[in-house]
């Protein structure tokens, strides 16, 4: 398969670069991936498309404000660059020493500086593809919430606004640890989980923190060439339980966001062979799901709409029919949905 057969044409116009006014008040465009029938509805309204017992999976990472500014020193002159600190793993129990994307021109040794106080950050590894290894006097976690701003995805073109502190981050968001937003559950809300407890769903989470796994541009012709990145994840022996249970019960697995279908398929053989669930599943998740993909977990795939020749929109093509889901993208938007990540969402059942 070559990454070219998994475009679409997406107008400017309809690509999301502000989230709606009111959390919630998104459109849902319902697909049906035996019939390929489409029906418009809105999110809001999500809980008319599950039943009682299905297990809803929600991904509880929380966004770190991962973009921040800083300035190259050096014995003739200051030069502002601009940093992004990548996605939480496993290992990470010291925040002096990280990853970073970078945008300007960086080498190893380069001081840069940030805030009043001018804490400074060396540059230890220049790593490819736009990829650094930084070393801080100070916490970068920290340094973060001091002085970042959310990391909106670059084809927003605008600054972060207080709003987007707010916006681009989930009702339940918990641990930091994500340099980019589960996007399919930014227009979930406290109101329509407590709709669907109400009406019986179970709904259960985990924990992948979002990076370059998921935003990385595929850089290969072919599908089969892609290697994806790993994130690291925590399935929570609860969420097993509820899961398994649903199994059992022949009742749905629903995967909110191509995240957390990505945890859970990578997960499949612990998820399956757990039997009581007496313990967490935790690790990197690296698999790289596109069409010929057999689902395993995830039975409804709630998700945003993707940009073109992207990963994400490889999984929701193997999980919908691309001869389904790009006649659904052009419905999409010729009706005047809003596309990627602030924008309506869908629901393939």
């Amino acid at each position: 398969m070559r990454v070219s057969d998994f475009s679409y044409a997406l107008p400017e116009g309809s690509v999301a670069k502000y989230p709606p006014k009111v959390r919630g008040t998104s459109r849902l465009l319902v697909l049906n991936k035996k019939t390929g029938e489409l029906q418009s509805e809105m999110y809001r309204n999500l809980y008319k498309f599950l039943r009682p017992g299905d297990a809803v999976v929600l991904n509880d990472t929380r966004v770190m404000r991962a973009r921040i500014f800083v300035q190259k020193r050096s014995d003739h002159h200051s030069a502002k660059r601009e940093l992004v600190v990548l996605e939480k793993h496993s290992g990470d129990k010291d925040w002096h020493c990280h990853k970073v994307l970078y945008r300007g021109k960086l080498k190893v040794g380069d001081r840069l500086t940030i805030g009043p106080a001018t804490t400074e950050l060396t540059v230890e590894q220049i790593l490819g593809d736009g990829l650094a290894v930084v070393r801080s006097d100070a916490d970068l976690l920290e340094l973060t919430e001091q002085f970042g701003l959310p990391p909106l995805p670059p084809y927003m073109k605008r600054a972060a606004t207080a709003q987007d502190i707010e916006r681009y981050q989930t009702v339940f968001a918990r641990e930091q640890g994500s340099a980019a937003a589960p996007t399919a559950s930014l227009n979930m809300t406290s109101e329509l989980i407590d709709r669907l407890k109400d009406k019986g769903v179970v709904v259960a989470y985990l924990t992948l923190h979002v990076g370059l796994g998921t935003f990385m541009p595929i850089r290969t012709d072919e599908v089969e060439g892609h290697k994806m990145h790993a994130e690291y994840f925590e399935i929570p022996k609860q969420t097993v339980q509820a899961i398994t249970a649903a199994k059992a019960k022949k009742q749905r697995v629903v995967a909110v966001g191509t995240t957390v279908a990505r945890t859970l398929e990578y997960a499949s053989g612990d998820i399956l062979k757990c039997g009581d669930a007496s313990h967490d599943i935790s690790g990197e998740a690296d698999i790289f799901i596109y069409p010929g993909y057999n689902f395993k977990i995830v039975d409804t795939l709630l998700t945003n709409f993707h940009a073109p020749k992207s990963t994400v929109l490889m999984l929701t093509a193997a999980f919908a029919g691309w001869d389904n889901l790009k006649p659904a993208y052009g419905y999409a938007i010729k009706s005047g949905y809003k596309l990627l990540s602030y924008g309506d969402s869908m629901i393939v059942v």
